[in-house]
């Protein structure tokens, strides 16, 4: 039988039911990386070394600072939600086929591209490039669906 998270939540935090569940709760609702700083400090974290370099160098070793500007210079790549506008238009442009896009469209498109998945695209007409775009544009719009 297994139990609620409301009946962990009721025991008596000193108990080590509780304390095992706590840790099981924090591991599996744990944040996800941000980018390749995040990822490196749970490495060096679980290997042991982030502790020795604290004891070697102190508490202000400049492991935060390194962390920050790794996730600003490799991030991972997660996408901002879609504004109303911009799934109103995705939802007009994504309804009518399409056998050319005009200037404007490609425009209005890349920069909702840009802005949600974090790139600098370019307007192209060059067609398959631009077709990776859409792609993904369509992809996006169908998670919405």
């Amino acid at each position: 039988m297994e139990k609620s998270n409301e009946y962990y939540e009721n025991l008596d935090k000193r108990t080590k039911e509780y304390k095992e569940w706590k840790e099981r709760f924090n591991e599996a609702n744990e944040e996800t990386s941000e980018g390749l700083g995040d990822t490196i400090e749970k490495v060096t974290e679980a290997t042991g070394i982030k502790k020795l370099v604290k004891f070697i160098a102190g508490d202000d070793c400049g492991c935060d600072d390194r962390k920050e500007k790794l996730n600003k210079i490799f991030p991972y790549n997660k996408p901002e939600c879609l504004e109303e506008n911009e799934y109103n238009y995705l939802a007009d442009f994504f309804s009518k086929p399409k056998t050319m896009i005009k200037p404007d469209e490609q425009k209005e498109l890349v920069k909702i591209y840009n802005r949600v998945l974090h790139y600098d695209f370019k307007p192209t007409s060059c067609g398959s490039c631009f077709r990776g775009v859409l792609n993904k544009l369509q992809t996006l719009f169908n998670q919405y669906q």
